[in-house]
């Protein structure tokens, strides 16, 4: 695993076959907040955990999962929960 402070807001996550699944929006804890205005967010913030995350690579946030599996670990923002 990597050290949290490689990560930095804007960068392109990607699968480990290298499809795009995100850009970084910031830290949160121990997740990896990825943006809501990126193309296939459908405009929620989504977070994914840093285990996920096999290193960077070509400035590139790279994960240690396939896409689809990447996609299923994503958990969305549903906002304060009550």
């Amino acid at each position: 695993m990597i050290d949290q402070s490689q990560v930095k807001p804007h960068m392109e996550v990607v699968c480990s076959g290298g499809g795009h699944v995100g850009t970084v929006d910031h830290m949160d804890g121990n997740r990896i907040k990825l943006a809501k205005n990126d193309k296939d967010a459908g405009g929620q913030h989504h977070f994914l955990p840093m285990s996920a995350v096999a290193g960077v690579e070509n400035g590139k946030l790279k994960l240690n999962v396939d896409g689809q599996k990447a996609k299923q670990m994503m958990q969305a923002d549903m906002g304060p929960q009550s």
